[in-house]
């Protein structure tokens, strides 16, 4: 078939498959209307990869299997499933309990996508493979996340996935290329109409109905006269596609009345298989040879053992165009027939004309099971569709509250905020409104409503018998990041009048509610504590633990890190992809600080990429506005405001803070302490990020002469410095100390600022040190010192601060530095020269697998923490090994370990990938 005016998309068909077949897999998703020309290129697509040799897997989207988890994803993969033995042990259970081959429950969703990637790498071994996917629209969620997962991560693969949608809407695909199908210009829908022979007479006709739609100019081109004869619309004219559909219907219903019924037998079922369609036949008294006319008429194919409609269009039109009780004789039928619960569930709920609770019941099954195959989406969508089928109203609304509960763990919260609204509504249930009430609050918290979150739960925890000592732990949560105090002490004291918990981590967790509210009170002797002991113990993967990390951010860093790292290392290890970029984000922050500016950046990348792939855009503003605190060291303006976005609870206050730096090393002193005392009255005022910048505050305050400013955040900051006992911090507490102290004027004002100088040069010199905090007090020390006319020894700490903002690209503080320098009669204020660093040639990715390839881990192995496909990782090692001046993974440790030594105590602290 000639595809006329898609010459731009099958050059870029052509070259996907090219690109795939040397090597660099791709993906593409085609857009438009029906009728628009997808399903054609689909089908060059596949006949040009199989003269290329490719293998072909195909799956076609159908809106009545939605709810089946992951049923496109065995229909696309079923031709290599046998194949998914030679994956990684957890990999291989998650796939198997995707697409019911095995006993594993309840797998990562996104590590099911990560199998999908690796089992495509598997079978692109030996010959390029394509992916073939029509109406994705249709397919079910799960499916759906696993394939973008795979899409998204290809690399070096010899894959193409290939997707058409109708519409903008359905099937987010954000991150891949896309190619919008407008419809054909005049010219090339006349050459079209010529190719069919079109009368002169009805050509302006069928131009005129079709309007540009390449399958409305075939079906109505193909009619000839009887298209001239059609009617014209009255008022709005239908769309192109709908005026198919009809032309398709007129087909169906020209049909013999036996052939009309197994065609609507093919439609009913989804699954096309010959078997379960004979099966259905029999028991409506019709066979397969009343398929014959149908085939003739070029409507349907049968290939091997399956039925397969020539356009989804035609299959709308066979089942649309019968009526509704022929439907129903066929979907019972279906129903009976069917060895697959799923599928018999699916089938009695088509065949249902009102509500009945054991189809109902059924569908919760079905919901259950497609929880326990990792699909939550699904099972969402299902436990729906069996609420509206419940007569009654207490089961339904339980029906709804696992509705709520399941949109929830797949990341739709405001789906479930919605659910459990519409339950809210239909109970008067006291406990049940409180199970309902904790399932809203999540949506309220991630659209920044966390007062209101937190008010919700406290008014509705006592009523919970299952959630109350939860709901208040979290209602805590939220009342710290909505800066709450009030109620930060309301749900501490509503967690002790319940008593002891059962179970240590239970306890644990109490208290460190308690811990928090004291915190917000600037009580962090009595309150870190009580955070650290829930951090210290929880169990390593225990949702206590993921919650101990959230409320762990004012914890001493090397309270913080071993956790962290173990979290990593457990949820690399398990799979549970999902965890990843908040973990990744607190290990960044970690690193940032530290001021290991290019780990910090390695590791956001990472977290972005993996947030990105999990549908998690909000996240990757909070990560960039971490990030935006390098470009503020470094004094990259455009950059800073490029990163960062304001909002977002206390992940915006690091964006805040960002600017806050870059105002200061620009000398925009009243710029800072603006910045700053806006978001210190804002809801997220409690967060690590603000009481970090305090030394920012005050050193603006005091440049502005007006200490008074920042009096305040610096005695909180010195009583968290205090209470947490490091180093660094307890020398900033003195650097602030030694500022304010400056400004009251006189010799026993400055002998005090220059004692506590002194000592926080000392704290600083102490490991697991800040050095970009300890390169500011060095400065600011030498200033003092310059000012007191003891230039000499003024010169041996602005040196020190020189080569500290030097090592960290910190050209604002380093000019400032040299400044102060030649003031000090520094003859020559430069830095001394390093060496480039060979790992600065390194990409973050390269970087990462060339660390774990010198710790003797294997490519499968690397590819498996990473979430790579073993192909990957062996590319970015070929390119890795000549930046590094090495040709063998034998001489990796050596050649990193070099330049670990060269990049110091930080380096060589870093955790593991």
């Amino acid at each position: 078939m000639t595809l006329y005016g898609r010459q731009k998309e099958l050059a870029a068909l052509d070259a996907l498959l090219g690109a795939a077949a040397d090597g660099r897999g791709q993906s593409l998703v085609l857009r438009g209307e029906a009728g628009i020309g997808k399903s054609s290129l689909l089908a060059y697509a596949e006949g040009e990869a199989r003269r290329r040799g490719f293998t072909v897997l195909r799956a076609v989207g159908w809106e009545a299997e939605r709810g089946l988890a992951f049923a496109a994803l065995h229909q696309l993969l079923r031709p290599v499933l046998d194949r998914a033995g030679t994956l990684p042990r957890p990999q291989a259970d998650a796939l198997a309990a995707a697409v019911g081959t095995g006993a594993a429950e309840g797998p990562d969703r996104f590590l099911v996508g990560l199998a999908v990637l690796s089992l495509l790498a598997e079978a692109a071994d030996g010959v390029p493979v394509l992916c073939l996917v029509d109406d994705a629209q249709w397919i079910d969620d799960p499916s759906a996340d696993a394939l973008l997962f795979a899409a998204r991560r290809l690399g070096v693969e010899r894959v193409a996935l290939l997707f058409a949608a109708r519409g903008d809407t359905g099937f987010p695909a954000a991150g891949l290329p896309q190619s919008v199908l407008s419809r054909l210009g005049r010219e090339d829908a006349l050459a079209l109409l010529a190719g069919l022979d079109v009368p002169a007479a009805v050509r302006e006709r069928v131009l005129r109905e079709s309007l540009g739609n390449p399958l409305a100019l075939r079906e109505f081109g193909a009619s000839g006269a009887a298209a001239a004869g059609r009617p014209q619309a009255a008022g709005q004219p239908l769309p192109a596609a709908d005026r198919v559909l009809a032309a398709y219907r007129g087909r169906v219903l020209a049909l013999p009345e036996r052939t009309r019924l197994m065609l609507l037998i093919a439609a009913a079922d989804s699954r096309g298989t010959l078997r379960y369609l004979v099966a259905a036949a029999e028991r409506l008294d019709v066979e397969l040879a009343d398929l014959a006319a149908a085939e003739q008429q070029g409507l349907i194919a049968v290939v091997g053992e399956f039925v397969e409609f020539r356009h989804p269009l035609i299959r709308t039109a066979a089942y649309t165009s019968a009526p509704l009780a022929l439907r129903v004789a066929v979907h019972e039928a279906l129903a009976t027939g069917s060895g697959d619960p799923d599928c018999r569930a699916r089938h009695l709920a088509s065949a249902a004309t009102g509500p009945d609770e054991e189809v109902a019941a059924e569908l919760a099954d079905c919901a259950q099971r497609a929880l326990a195959r990792g699909g939550p989406a699904a099972a969402a969508e299902t436990y729906v569709e069996a609420a509206r089928l419940t007569p009654d109203a207490d089961p339904r609304v339980r029906r709804l509250t696992a509705a709520a509960w399941a949109a929830q763990q797949a990341g739709h919260a405001e789906q479930a905020a919605a659910l459990a609204e519409e339950a809210y509504e239909q109970t008067a249930d006291a406990d049940r409104r409180a199970e309902l009430a904790y399932v809203r609050s999540f949506w309220l918290f991630e659209k920044d409503a966390a007062q209101e979150a937190g008010a919700l739960l406290l008014s509705h925890a006592a009523d919970s018998r299952a959630y109350g000592r939860e709901m208040l732990r979290a209602a805590a949560t939220y009342a710290w990041f909505g800066g709450d105090l009030a109620a930060l002490h309301r749900a501490a004291d509503l967690l002790e009048q319940y008593g002891d918990a059962p179970g240590a981590d239970a306890r644990r967790a109490d208290r460190a509610v308690r811990g928090l509210a004291h915190m917000a009170a600037d009580d962090f002797a009595r309150g870190l504590p009580l955070v650290a002991d829930l951090l210290d113990e929880a169990a390593v993967g225990s949702p206590t633990r993921f919650q101990a990390i959230s409320s762990a951010s004012l914890l001493p860093d090397d309270v913080q890190l071993p956790v962290i790292t173990e979290e990593i290392d457990f949820a690399r290890g398990d799979g549970i992809i999902g965890r990843l970029p908040y973990l990744l984000h607190v290990l960044a922050r970690q690193q940032l600080y530290a001021g290991d500016h290019r780990e910090a950046a390695r590791t956001v990348t990472e977290a972005a990429a993996i947030a990105r792939d999990t549908g998690l855009p909000i996240r990757i503003g909070r990560l960039h506005n971490l990030l935006a605190r390098i470009p503020a060291i470094e004094g990259d303006e455009e950059r800073v405001r490029t990163l960062v976005t304001p909002g977002m609870n206390a992940g915006g206050n690091y964006g805040v803070t960002a600017l806050a730096l870059l105002d200061l090393g620009r000398g925009r002193y009243e710029d800072v302490l603006k910045r700053l005392a806006e978001a210190r009255a804002g809801a997220a005022r409690y967060s690590a990020a603000l009481l970090f910048a305090t030394a920012d505050e005050v050193e603006a305050a005091v440049r502005l002469g007006d200490p008074a400013r920042a009096e305040a955040p610096a005695r909180r900051f010195a009583a968290w410095a205090a209470a947490g006992g490091q180093p660094w911090a307890r020398a900033v507490a003195l650097r602030n100390e030694a500022l304010l102290a400056e400004t009251a004027g006189g010799a026993e004002a400055r002998g005090s600022a220059e004692e506590a100088y002194e000592e926080a040069v000392r704290l600083h010199a102490e490991p697991a040190g800040r050095p970009f905090e300890r390169a500011r007090t060095e400065l600011l020390f030498g200033e003092h010192l310059r000012r007191e006319r003891r230039r000499a020894e003024a010169r041996t700490h602005l040196r020190t601060a020189l080569r500290l903002f030097d090592g960290l690209a910190a050209a604002p503080w380093s000019n400032r530095t040299r400044a102060e320098l030649r003031a000090a009669g520094e003859v020559q204020a430069t830095a001394r020269a390093t060496a480039p660093d060979p790992a600065d040639r390194l990409t973050p990715q390269e970087l990462q697998v060339v660390r774990l390839a010198a710790e003797g881990t294997s490519s499968r192995e690397i590819a498996a923490r990473l979430f790579l496909s073993p192909r990957t990782v062996e590319y970015h090692l070929y390119k890795a090994y000549p930046k590094l001046g090495v040709t063998s993974r034998r001489e990796l440790p050596a050649a990193l370990g070099a330049v670990e030594e060269r990049r110091g105590p930080a380096a060589s602290a870093r955790p593991r990938t």
